[in-house]
This record gives C-alpha cells, sequence and structure tokens, in this order.
C-alpha cells in the first residue's frame, strides 16, 4: 500500500496538525515531509499540487490543504 505524505513547514500549526495526522492514519502509513529542513522536496510538493502547508497528499493524488500555516511561496522565501 502506498503512503500519504505530510508535507510541513515546521510552524506551530504544522506541528500540531502533524501529531494528529499521525495519530489517525498512523505513522506506518504516513510520511512526514518537512520541507523548512528538506528543501529539496519543494518542488516535488508543488508538482503534486501543493499551495500551502500543512498538506497531505494522498495515495490517489489528492491533495489536502489544512489549517492554513504557510503559502509555498513563504516557504521557498
Amino acid at each position: 500500500m502506498q503512503k500519504s505524505i505530510f508535507y510541513h513547514a515546521g510552524c506551530p500549526v504544522c506541528v500540531s496538525a502533524e501529531q494528529e495526522i499521525v495519530q489517525l492514519i498512523g505513522s506506518d502509513r504516513v510520511e512526514v515531509v518537512h520541507i523548512g529542513e528538506d528543501r529539496n522536496r519543494i518542488d516535488e510538493a508543488e508538482n503534486a499540487g501543493v499551495k500551502s502547508v500543512p498538506a497531505l497528499l494522498t495515495p490517489n493524488g489528492q491533495v489536502l490543504h489544512l489549517n492554513f500555516g504557510a503559502s509555498m511561496a513563504d516557504v521557498k522565501g
């Protein structure tokens, strides 16, 4: 089974959402990507349709934007 990917930038909103997502989905079913630290994954996130973080990319390619924390433009600096 393919995992969901949870993208975030490390802000308090993102960290709180990460904790909830991991608790709901399970750490074995979601990959957490901190794009503030792993900046080479920004293009991947944008290509998948991520417009702001935190966001969850589901295995079928749907992007669920959660609790607006930061736009991708803000993350890129």
